[in-house]
């Protein structure tokens, strides 16, 4: 069962929906018309049809694996990574003053749908390489860029972020991790740092680790971590590599998926201290760090679109081949079987599935584009804009995409009955590897606390009530189309919105309160809201194209899945009484 890019979904979706080519038309990427997008995406979907996809099948039976302080990846990647490092397709948003192309960064967000579709395993490591390209970008000095971003731009040598610690998971306040500043400026890194994601490989020639340690004086808490560029050799003035620096991979994680993605502990100084260059400034090394995991949240949540695309297209093909019972009604001879999509209950998890697809990659490319919009536009005012909606889509992009991925996976088991359950199918591994994205860069709990607590309050409300009248006004015109299907969406679009504003009046008030009531609601707000902003993707979509699918798929998911959503109010705004006051005698045993 083959995996095809769906590059006219996804070329519409990015220029139509999200309002790439709006912003090409208004003076920015005026290269990058519809026509290209189209071009690059098709060229892009050969690589990871062809290439990639094939290699997913290895992941499980010969996975990453550590041979002394060497990894060795899943047989094939190697030679994949190679081809789509000579396609340039590490280059496609990067500044062309080291080797970009400087083309959109929506459009590389699209890009990693179609290399994580293929492979998650696989799409994992272009993702880390471009925190890593950004981070160096914002606050590496003249001399850092210059050395380090050619070649992690081209793909040659490949990025990663080391944050994590044995003892300190999310709260990085637990950090211990050192640097010991030395007299040429450099520093000596000693720490373990846990679950870095490529940290070691033999895809690359030289691997770019990003660490987060701390300064012998440093303050305490986050305000006393510092960011470092600990290359895995050292490089010399002219770019060439020198000696190995003091850092290895001690060790793999043996994980639920992504077993093609080498999950590596990292040992830093085990004979003196490894060679460190800071990166921005002393003690602001989060802030680094940031310019890093917003970017790497955003593909993140691509990455649930990825999976939620791959399981669909996987149970689609099944469901046509897999013939079983006959439906109400059926004209087949006597002892003849259907195809399993005829029943309707299949065909309910199909179009759940499609639509979870769909609705996230509205969302997701929706946030790239207001994230190439603040860093483009022409005016300020448009800059500051885009930089508010990217903010606020963020940790909405990053939760409901990753836990529709999940759904879209689990589903896509129950298609294939008993034979998803059986590794043979490869249903099994969407699910598994999908499990993985509500967890890492954040997980989606820290997403919902982040929404409520910082990102509706951003211009006083203002930010949040900008985005639900541009919602409104899709529903205006959904009604307006005097299209039936249309309608149903406009008035269950309707219903939904009511209910988030609802809960959001209610967000920005208790914020004022009680901010524990808030933090009570947060992930059933989060849901709420994705699933409403996801209707609203899928009907501009309906609207834009007039195409009977796309007005199929957006009054099926307003139907079947924005509907209940409207539930989720009374649970957003319940407070913390019964959760955080009442239930300790549940919870004590």
């Amino acid at each position: 069962m083959t995996y095809r890019a769906p590059t006219r979904d996804m070329a519409f979706m990015l220029n139509e929906v999200a309002g790439l080519q709006a912003l090409v038309q208004g003076g920015v990427y005026e290269e990058a018309g519809a026509d290209l997008i189209e071009a690059v995406l098709e060229e892009a979907g050969k690589l990871g049809e062809n290439v990639i996809a094939p290699l997913n099948d290895k992941v499980d039976g010969q996975p990453a694996a550590l041979d002394g302080i060497e990894v060795k990846s899943t047989p094939g990647f190697a030679d994949a990574y190679r081809q789509w490092v000579e396609g340039g397709w590490g280059s496609i948003a990067a500044t062309p003053d080291f080797g970009g192309q400087g083309l959109p960064m929506a459009l590389a967000a699209a890009l990693q749908e179609i290399w994580n579709a293929a492979s998650l395993s696989f799409g994992l490591c272009p993702i880390l390489s471009q925190g890593a390209i950004e981070a160096i970008t914002a606050h590496g000095t003249d001399e850092q860029r210059e050395l380090y971003l050619p070649k992690l731009i081209s793909g040659e040598w490949t990025g990663t972020m080391n944050l994590t610690e044995p003892q300190a998971g999310s709260d990085l306040n637990a950090l211990k991790a050192k640097a010991v500043p030395q007299e040429d400026g450099s520093y000596k890194i000693t720490g373990t740092k846990i679950f870095i994601t490529w940290g070691e490989h033999d895809m690359a020639e030289n691997i770019v680790h990003l660490v987060l340690a701390r300064l012998p004086d440093a303050p305490a808490g986050t305000k006393g971590i510092s960011l470092f560029l600990v290359p895995k050799f050292l490089v010399n003035e002219d770019g060439s590599l020198g000696a190995r620096n003091d850092l290895a991979c001690t060790g793999l994680e043996h994980k639920l998926g992504i077993h093609g993605s080498p999950t590596c502990v990292m040992s830093y100084g085990e004979e003196g201290g490894a060679t460190g260059y800071l990166i921005g400034e002393e003690n602001r090394g989060l802030a680094c760090m940031f310019t890093m995991m917003n970017n790497a949240r955003l593909l993140v949540s691509i990455q649930g679109v990825a999976i939620a695309e791959r399981a669909y297209q996987h149970a689609l093909t099944y469901a046509k081949e897999r013939k079983q019972g006959r439906p109400q009604g059926s004209d087949l001879p006597a002892g003849e079987m259907a195809p399993i999509i005829e029943h309707a209950d299949v065909r309910r998890m199909l179009m759940t599935m499609k639509g979870l697809a769909e609705a996230a990659r509205g969302i997701c490319y929706a946030n790239a584009v207001a994230i190439d919009t603040a860093h483009k536009a022409l005016s300020e005012e448009e800059r500051r804009e885009g930089q508010a909606r990217a903010d606020l889509l963020t940790p909405i992009a990053k939760a409901w995409s990753t836990d529709a991925g999940v759904e879209a996976a689990s589903i896509g088991v129950q298609v294939h009955g008993g034979m998803g359950f059986i590794e043979e199918t490869g249903a099994a591994r969407f699910y598994r590897d999908a499990r993985i994205l509500p967890i890492y860069e954040g997980t989606n709990g820290i997403q919902a606390i982040d929404l409520v607590s910082r990102k509706l309050p951003l211009g006083n409300g203002a930010v949040v009530k900008a985005y639900l009248s541009e919602i409104e006004e899709t529903v205006e015109k959904a009604r307006a189309s005097n299209d039936p299907d249309m309608g149903v969406v406009a008035e269950q679009l309707e219903e939904g919105l009511g209910g988030l504003s609802e809960a959001t009046d209610w967000m920005l008030s208790r914020l004022k309160v009680s901010a524990n009531d808030c933090l009570a609601g947060a992930a059933p707000y989060l849901k709420l809201f994705g699933t409403v902003a996801g209707t609203h993707y899928l009907a501009r979509a309906a609207l834009g194209s007039g195409e009977e699918g796309r007005k199929v798929l957006a009054r099926f998911f307003a139907e079947n899945l924005l509907a209940p959503s409207r539930g989720l109010v009374s649970a957003a705004t319940a407070g913390e009484e019964t959760l955080m006051k009442r239930a300790d005698s549940l919870l004590q045993g």
